[in-house]
């Protein structure tokens, strides 16, 4: 699968997906497609392993996701089916390992996108990705389970000094290493012209993510076109540094419809469109007012009654501007104040775990004290009685 392939969607989305050997020997990567009765189902799997278990893995976690999705439960979730599927790949994967010792240790990341008219669900395992973009902007992307992604969890680094970093590939989080897998799951409303995008650490890895986004969002060409020149710049720019690069897949689905599922407004929202509301309202009024009152022959005291009134007019509305400068404030300042809460909690919790390592140290070393003082001890009455017993002796035999 090194050339680009355009998937088999329903009529309301177009996807296209391509997977490259880049400079390895052997293509670890895959990825797989299907209508289901939940809906159009993609899944990007990176596999690990030596030998032909990498390759293996990945395949393995593709067949059985899919399998495993389109035979799912009616009553179900389409999160739940997804979290089955993907732990049924998890077993399948061991129990080959299990019945091929040449395969023992194989394992792999996956990532899947489930998407109808209702909603997109996407779910991940390990450092391979899903984004969805809206125009240039990223409206929703996986945390890769990564030990350098844990590190920016905790604000130790930055996204891109994780991606730089040597320790890039060692992931937290694999199908085939254990029995008990943890999945991510996330329902998300989408608008037509969305791009998924699925992603292994070969895509996303070798290249800051604003440039990636950058390439995604290209509306002058097809998608196909899109996604192939996505793969030849990254497999290009592998190959002029050396070559020897990562294995690179990426999938990419856009929806030519609005999703059912609509996204909620958040308060900060709803209060500026409220008072945009109403200050719209009280333009509307003071307008009516004034035409209403140009159409009819004022008196001079109408007429000043009218200044009165506009300037009334005008003082609410600058009233209402303020109002709605002190709420932007006023959520600016309870933003500030979480993120300055969270730091001096992160930093209070760095300081108990210190102390906490320095009283274990404290009672390792008292225990130590207490063991050698109790050894003395029992040294001393072995002594003692040693002693007793002779003197008792030497009064025998006098």
């Amino acid at each position: 699968m090194d050339l680009i392939q355009q998937l088999k969607t329903p009529n309301f989305i177009v996807g296209y997906a391509e997977s490259r050997i880049g400079g390895r020997s052997e293509n670890q990567d895959s990825y797989g497609s299907a209508e289901t009765l939940y809906g159009f189902v993609v899944t990007v799997c990176d596999g690990m392993g030596g030998g032909p278990g990498g390759k293996t893995a990945s395949s393995i976690a593709v067949n059985e996701i899919i399998n495993g999705i389109k035979e799912g439960n009616p009553d179900d979730t389409a999160s739940n089916i997804i979290i089955k599927a993907i732990r049924r790949a998890n077993l399948a994967i061991i129990a080959q390992g299990q019945e091929m010792p040449t395969l023992k240790g194989m394992g792999s990341t996956c990532t899947v996108l489930l998407i109808n008219e209702e909603c997109a669900t996407v779910a991940h395992v390990g450092d391979s990705r899903v984004y969805q973009l809206r125009g240039k902007s990223k409206v929703f992307r996986t945390f890769d389970h990564s030990m350098v992604f844990d590190l920016v969890r905790q604000k130790v680094i930055t996204e891109e000094q994780a991606r730089l970093s040597a320790q890039s590939n060692v992931i937290t989080r694999a199908l085939g290493i254990k029995p008990d897998i943890e999945v991510d799951v996330a329902v998300l409303p989408y608008d037509s012209g969305d791009r998924f995008v699925l992603t292994t650490d070969g895509i996303h890895g070798s290249v800051a993510e604003t440039v990636l986004i950058d390439m995604v969002s290209d509306r002058k060409h097809a998608l196909g076109t899109v996604t192939d020149e996505i793969a030849t710049t990254i497999d290009g720019k592998g190959r002029s540094e050396g070559g020897g690069h990562d294995n690179l897949t990426i999938a990419i689905v856009e929806p030519k419809i609005n999703s059912k599922l609509r996204s909620k407004m958040n308060t900060k929202t709803k209060l500026l469109l409220g008072a945009v509301s109403l200050i719209c309202l009280l333009s509307l009024v003071f307008n009516g007012i004034l035409l209403g009152r140009n159409n009819s022959s004022a008196s001079e005291e109408t007429k000043a009654a009218q200044v009165t009134e506009m300037d009334s007019l005008k003082s609410v509305i600058h009233q209402k501007d303020s109002i709605i400068g002190s709420m932007q404030n006023e959520i600016g300042n309870v933003q500030s104040n979480a993120v300055n809460a969270n730091s001096e909690l992160s930093a209070k919790v760095k300081k108990l775990e210190q102390e906490n390592a320095a009283l274990s140290g404290k009672v390792k070393s008292k225990v130590d004290e207490n063991k050698l003082l109790k050894e003395e001890i029992d040294r001393l009455k072995a002594d003692k009685q040693g002693g007793s017993k002779s003197s008792t002796t030497g009064k025998r035999r006098n």
